[in-house]
């Protein structure tokens, strides 16, 4: 009888374990730090070669913190939600509604209760999604965008009674909101600025890098960015914040160890509507001091979007929300001449991309790799610009493009999205 056979007919308790899959680890904190350095060379030699210093200026980076804020808020409205296992679509209509009651009490009353009414109105609409899902077991999506409708609908119908005749009011604008102001590091923001000026190699791009970051800054940048290292402590740090995650994970489970997660849910779900209002508050009081009807622009999506690029992580959800911001603001600075120049960019980023692939042994998606990066060089190298469309939608392409490339490396909350009912363990 052959060794094979022997082993086959072997009882099963008496048989060697398999070996274990190995998991897919976690990058450390220095290989982090030498990808952004690598990075941050690789644009240098890109501003170097095609003459754009705009792309690392310190006034495209202060734009692109402005943009990004109330993308990277949505997105931590998302992250809230989904890791209690609500999915959470509706995030664009709670910025809408955001964005409406900051400005219908802001102009009243000041920014700062513009603020809070923009984050009680992101609530309500987490209220509203979270009866729809949680109580009534509504498919999480299809209350998700039914919100969205109802609060773009609401808005417009409310503007007509709130705003129209009202000094500098229409039926689709709210009437000017006082700012809040703005403020820069003295001395150091302005030292950051001059050295960005002198387009060094490396140096001034990291100048502009953090002088984008301390210059122009309103009160409310300032708090955004501190609720994400505040989002990362609670959920991951604190009982609370386990108790929550279980609920994403293993509701029955959690039950079984007396969490109450309908209760989780609703919390997690409010939450979530109150950083998108935030958001939304921000839209209308910081970025344009009015409200206007489609203000969002679906943001709101972006931010789902910069939440799954992040790995349903607080800090992957930063560094998502700052690419789709970046992005964003090449609308409003230099936008067809920047564009032109990340063609060479991203051509780069797809040649490293397809040695690192071939070094992987993956020859397939290796070739394809290398002909688009040589498609892109091909554009680069035989157009002056790229037309005014493709930066108005270089957003929504860049969100496409890093979704597919991330999504093989992503781990959702396992019961994310799933219904749950109290007692179903039983």
């Amino acid at each position: 009888m052959s060794t094979a056979t022997v082993a086959k007919n072997r009882p099963a308790e008496n048989r060697p374990a398999k070996a274990a899959k190995p998991g897919r680890r976690r990058m450390s904190l220095p290989v982090v730090l030498l990808l952004i350095a690598g990075a941050i060379v690789l644009v240098s030699v890109v501003r170097m070669i095609t003459g754009a210093n705009g792309i690392t200026s310190t006034g495209q980076m202060s734009t692109a913190l402005r943009l990004a804020v109330p993308i990277g808020l949505a997105g931590l409205g998302g992250l809230w939600a989904e890791r209690a296992g609500v999915v959470n679509i509706g995030l664009e209509g709670m910025m809408i509604l955001g964005t409406w009651f900051g400005a219908w009490a802001g102009y009243q009353w000041g920014p700062w209760t513009g603020v809070v009414f923009g984050i009680i109105g992101g609530c309500l609409g987490g209220l509203l999604h979270a009866i729809a899902t949680v109580t009534f077991k509504v498919n999480h999506i299809v209350s998700g965008v039914a919100l969205n409708i109802l609060a773009l609908g609401m808005a417009r119908y409310l503007s007509k009674y709130a705003f129209e005749g009202v000094e500098q009011g229409s039926s689709k604008q709210s009437p000017p909101i006082e700012s809040l102001g703005t403020f820069d590091v003295p001395g150091l923001s302005e030292w950051l600025t001059t050295l960005n000026q002198k387009h060094w190699f490396v140096v001034s791009d990291v100048a502009g890098l953090l002088g984008g970051m301390i210059t122009n800054l309103s009160p409310l940048t300032v708090v955004a960015l501190a609720l994400i290292p505040l989002t990362w402590f609670v959920l991951w740090r604190t009982a609370f914040g386990l108790r929550l995650r279980s609920c994403g994970e293993n509701p029955v489970a959690a039950e079984s160890l007396g969490v109450n997660v309908y209760k989780y849910k609703y919390i997690a779900v409010i939450i979530s509507g109150g950083f998108a209002g935030l958001g939304g508050a921000f839209l209308s009081i910081v970025a344009s001091n009015v409200y206007l009807d489609g203000q969002t622009a679906n943001r709101g999506y972006i931010g789902l979007a910069a939440m799954i690029f992040g790995n349903w992580m607080p800090g992957g959800l930063a560094l998502g929300a700052g690419l789709f911001g970046y992005t964003d603001s090449l609308n409003l600075r230099g936008g067809t001449t920047n564009v032109h120049a990340l063609l060479l960019l991203v051509a780069l980023l797809l040649a490293v991309g397809m040695v690192y692939l071939v070094w992987r042994k993956r020859y397939l998606p290796a070739l394809i790799t290398a002909v688009i990066a040589a498609v892109m060089y091909l554009w680069y190298a035989n157009t002056a610009e790229v037309p005014s469309q493709l930066v108005a939608a270089s957003p929504y392409l860049v969100t496409l493009l890093v979704l597919s490339l991330s999504a093989q490396h992503l781990r959702m909350p396992k019961a994310d999205g799933l219904p749950y009912r109290k007692g179903q363990g039983g």
